[in-house]
């Protein structure tokens, strides 16, 4: 839930300053044509950052205020309701994703992830491209796909294509102009952190592990300033099949560090950890760069 609620917050810091944008324009109507965003970024003089998309905005004050008070909304039953009543009274509306997607958020913070699913599948019926909302979709299926499935090849080839589309989109999909360049480059570093975790879980859970060791690795590289301990863990995991049992001993010890003990994450890696160090006598090498 950390990460979680880090992405929240870097979200936040976005989406205020995203509101910022709006009522700008809404208090000039003029200044509203679709090509406004990248006429305000060519009159910066920082460089230039990679083209995506302008943020979404409101064509009038009274959309604008709606949108305010709906996301205003903390509970994600009421902010569903409330996504849902401002899409009837607004369907053309450009902030419509805008809004389930922080009913996603709610419903992801209270570990809710059928009904976190579900808001960013609507997330996506307004904007497939989305990463944000593909990697919902992808680390629900990812994580809940069961053996037993019936269709669990669908729904694990269908995580794989989510989170691989937003690896492209993370690019494209997210507005660039009128935000801060640190802090738009920590969103997405975290979203393709979370990504290449997927990936890299469901490489795992197939016993694939040279592709479970490259795309952990990558995930861990994306985002160190918040490392995610279960990434860390499995990676131990992927090194130890291989027989890479020193680099291995290396990552069970951070896995250790960055979990508690009697919980499922910590006593997994304390186990690994043990059984890494009987083979290697407690020998560890340093993670490979």
């Amino acid at each position: 839930m950390k990460r979680a609620a880090m992405m929240v917050a870097l979200l936040g810091t976005i989406v205020w300053l995203a509101h910022s944008g709006w009522a700008q324009d809404n208090s000039k109507p003029a200044a509203q044509p679709s090509g406004q965003g990248t006429q305000a970024s060519g009159q910066s003089g920082a460089p230039a950052a990679p083209a995506g998309k302008r943020p979404p905005q409101a064509k009038t004050q009274p959309e604008f205020d709606a949108y305010k008070t709906a996301a205003a909304i903390t509970d994600p039953a009421q902010q569903e309701k409330a996504a849902a009543d401002f899409a009837a009274k607004f369907p053309e509306s450009e902030l419509r994703p805008v809004l389930y997607k922080a009913a996603m958020h709610g419903y992801q913070q209270a570990n809710n992830a059928d009904k976190m699913q579900e808001m960013a599948q609507k997330v996506l019926t307004y904007d497939p491209d989305d990463p944000e909302a593909l990697l919902g979709v992808s680390q629900v299926l990812a994580e809940r796909t069961r053996d037993t499935d019936l269709d669990r090849d669908q729904r694990l080839g269908e995580a794989k294509k989510d989170a691989e589309k937003a690896l492209q989109t993370v690019e494209t999909d997210l507005p660039t102009s009128g935000y801060p360049p640190e802090q738009l480059k920590q969103y997405k570093d975290f979203l393709r952190s979370d990504a290449y975790a997927i990936l890299g879980a469901l490489d795992f859970d197939q016993k694939n592990w040279p592709d479970a060791e490259s795309n952990l690795r990558k995930s861990i590289d994306a985002f160190p300033q918040q490392i995610d301990p279960i990434a860390v863990f499995r990676l131990s995991v992927a090194l130890d099949m291989q027989s890479k049992y020193p680099e291995a001993l290396k990552y069970a010890n951070q896995a250790v560090s960055l979990t508690k003990e009697g919980t499922a994450a910590g006593d997994a890696a304390r186990k690994e950890k043990d059984r890494l160090t009987q083979l290697t006598g407690g020998n560890a090498s340093p993670p490979a760069k």
